[in-house]
């Protein structure tokens, strides 16, 4: 059974994690209105990579018997002033996301959750690729 501090983390990132795939979303209908159909297919890439990242905080937290408990997702921005603004934003959004996964494996030590580690180190490496390809 999780601790309750690092279930409540792991549904927070859970959370994130779907937050960024509907940001990603949102990106991809702003590129197609504006028909650029190679960068909205980018977007559209990455939020199933995002959702897929949700899906693992998801499944980690029900085998190790924790609770999944999924929240509202804000309004999302819907109008970008140029396609370098919303790669900006989205450059920003995975530095968030960066940090936030070195805040989880900082609780996760302060906890001596050793099973939740290897997933983490994982999710650190995975958003080195990730700022480096938002940041391209």
């Amino acid at each position: 059974m999780m601790n309750s501090k690092i279930e409540s983390a792991f549904n927070d990132q859970l959370n994130a994690e779907l937050f960024a795939s509907y940001m990603y979303l949102s990106m991809a209908a702003y590129f197609e209105s504006q028909n650029l159909k190679g960068m909205a297919a980018w977007m559209q890439m990455q939020a199933q990579e995002e959702h897929i990242h949700a899906m693992k905080f998801f499944d980690h937290l029900i085998e190790r018997g924790g609770r999944v408990v999924l929240q509202d997702l804000r309004q999302l921005k819907t109008e970008w002033s140029s396609p370098a603004e919303a790669f900006k934003d989205a450059y920003e959004h995975e530095q968030f996301i960066s940090g936030k996964i070195n805040d989880l494996t900082t609780i996760a030590r302060e906890e001596k959750d050793y099973a939740a580690e290897p997933m983490l180190a994982w999710f650190t490496e995975e958003q080195i690729e990730e700022e480096a390809s938002a940041g391209k």
